[in-house]
């Protein structure tokens, strides 16, 4: 019984205080991220959000790595916005299931552990890299429907909410940690924008996320040969930048929690999220 709790990553003792707040914390942050990164590859805002739930829900129970969450990445996006133009959402689909079965396979044969072998600095080159994607992929929120660049009154209120929300999530760990700064600061902006009136864009001036739970679908596309030589290329691809991505990130976790994961654990439950996300009209992801 206890390695059967153990596998699923269950413990004897749970803060639910802090599995609450890091819940709301993360679902928050998510919604926005989900539905860019589906509009970068050409997809519905829900097959964002759907691979976002797919994907957080089964990497909790099934991941090697307790502190990472997975979603729909740009990562992903990037790689299959090209067969989304060309093929349609069904390849799409097709193609995350078989990267999730390449996932899961790699899990495993063990080959997770070899992300031990990855230098620091690349590490380091990774999440920089990270974080200027990030920052380069929000500068379109300071620009106005016709594409020009935001001036006068408009810049001064987004960037007075931008500086005051990177000052909350800087400065409030360092008074307290009773609760998330990243939350404190979601919900302290949105009492300023609502209380104010102020004129901001949301989610939904984005697009549509109207919808439910995510349907269960089986890619409709031919089975054939023929049908395997488009979707195995873009499949690999997804399957080992989604595998870097999330052991990269589960390696730095390790060394800030100063705990060790495990990165064929991880492969396997982010193969086996891809799978369903696949089936389940999400568009995958990684850690």
């Amino acid at each position: 019984m206890k390695q059967l709790l153990d596998f699923f990553n269950f413990q004897q003792k749970i803060n639910y205080k802090t599995e609450i707040l890091s819940g709301i914390t993360v679902a928050l942050a998510l919604v926005p991220e989900a539905v860019a990164f589906a509009l970068i590859a050409g997809l519905s805002p829900l097959t964002g959000l759907y691979a976002a739930f797919v994907m957080g829900l089964v990497t909790s129970i099934f991941g090697g790595r307790p502190g990472m969450i997975s979603g729909a990445t740009g990562a992903v996006a990037v790689v299959i916005v090209a067969l989304a133009q060309s093929h349609g959402v069904e390849y799409v689909f097709a193609t995350v299931v078989l990267a999730g079965l390449l996932q899961m396979a790699a899990g495993f044969l063990k080959l997770g552990k070899l992300i031990r072998l990855v230098p620091h600095p690349v590490i380091f080159g990774f999440v920089n890299g990270l974080a200027i994607i990030i920052f380069m992929s929000q500068l379109v929120q300071f620009k106005d429907p016709s594409g020009d660049w935001l001036t006068g009154e408009s810049l001064f209120i987004l960037l007075g909410l931008v500086l005051l929300t990177m000052l909350i999530i800087w400065g409030l760990p360092r008074i307290t940690k009773a609760v998330p700064a990243s939350l404190t600061a979601i919900l302290v902006i949105f009492g300023i924008v609502t209380f104010f009136n102020i004129d901001t864009k949301t989610v939904g001036d984005l697009a549509s996320i109207k919808g439910g739970f995510p349907p269960f679908h089986i890619p409709d596309i031919p089975i054939s040969l023929e049908t395997l030589e488009i979707i195995f290329p873009y499949a690999a691809i997804v399957a080992g930048v989604g595998l870097i991505e999330s052991l990269l990130t589960l390696d730095i976790v390790d060394e800030i929690t100063e705990t060790r994961g495990s990165g064929n654990k991880e492969a396997v439950a982010q193969g086996a999220a891809n799978m369903l996300s696949g089936v389940f009209s999400g568009m995958g992801g990684c850690a």
